[in-house]
């Protein structure tokens, strides 16, 4: 599942190699993180001192509001949240024009989060966990199909970051669609209610109500929610070995990986550096393995 690139491999790339190994759901792993990073000062402010001040599991920079979301009232911290934050952002979208340009035509750059939690040992619900193997499932609300990209640094000086795999989602559909109850070809598109919802919450985020969107559904993202629940309901299917696998991240290092697409877990690490961006499934090169086709079509391409 893993493809490591060097500095010097990644200089060699093929202009379309790395962007089409993540749509066949590879997991992209850099030893040392192809971006600047921030500062060692500003990065032990964020792992001292924002997990006392979180209001919520992560702080997130939202690019559209320009704001942190996640922290209590110090803002000497919260100014250094967007700071920080912002700056990463804009690094890693810099990186990924040059690497997989024709993957972020038309994209959506969505949150710049910092996550200070241990992973392991959360005890959070099974829908809610990390820890539990799954495929992401809606982003930012509706995504009608287009993909999840996340792009990861372990910015903890002393720690590696564990995840899992059970490989990706062509092969998962293969095996577990019945039991999740997704096999068969299904009809995607928008009905009269889902564009009613959708003309109605976009309204209310031109009138200033952010979050609207967030609220958001399609077909295609119902039936995404109903395979990843199964995935994290299903201790059989958690507990399968056949093509599990797991994989360190040591401090510095960095990854990416379309999360729709690559089953994942984080089975521990704490301090992560996480940007999320939505690619247009109309940019893909290899739209017949997106999980958008599979489930339209109801079988995986030959």
């Amino acid at each position: 599942m893993r493809v490591t690139y060097s500095p010097e491999q990644l200089a060699a790339a093929a202009p379309y190699e790395i962007g089409e190994a993540l749509e066949r759901g590879r997991i992209i792993c850099f030893p040392t993180c192809p971006i600047e990073l921030p500062s060692a000062a500003d990065l032990a402010l964020l792992r001292e001192q924002l997990p006392r001040e979180l209001a919520s599991k992560n702080a997130s920079y939202h690019p559209e509001s320009g704001r942190v979301h996640g922290l209590k009232g110090d803002p000497a911290l919260r100014e250094l949240g967007v700071r920080v934050l912002r700056t990463h952002s804009e690094r890693v979208e810099a990186f990924l024009h040059a690497t997989i340009g024709y993957l972020t035509r038309g994209w959506r750059v969505g949150t710049s989060s910092f996550r200070p939690v241990q992973e392991k040992g959360r005890n959070l619900k099974p829908h809610a966990s990390n820890e539990l193997v799954h495929v992401d499932a809606g982003a930012y609300g509706a995504t009608n199909g287009d993909r999840i990209l996340r792009f990861f640094v372990n910015v903890n000086p002393a720690e590696d970051r564990v995840w899992a795999t059970q490989g990706a989602f062509a092969s998962l559909y293969q095996r577990y669609a019945a039991a999740a109850g997704v096999e068969g070809a299904h009809r995607l598109d928008k009905g009269p209610l889902d564009q009613l919802r959708t003309a109605l919450l976009s309204g209310l985020a031109a009138a200033g109500v952010k979050a609207a969107t967030v609220v958001d559904s399609s077909p295609y993202d119902r039936l995404m929610r109903r395979f990843h629940n199964y995935m994290k309901d299903t201790p059989a299917f958690q507990s399968a070995r056949d093509t599990y696998e797991e994989m360190r991240f040591p401090p510095f290092s960095a990854w990416m990986v379309l999360t729709d697409t690559t089953s994942h877990a984080s089975l521990s690490g704490q301090h992560a550096l996480v940007n999320t961006f939505l690619l247009r499934l109309a940019a893909c090169r290899l739209p017949a393995v997106a999980p958008y086709h599979i489930l339209r079509a109801g079988r995986v391409a030959a």
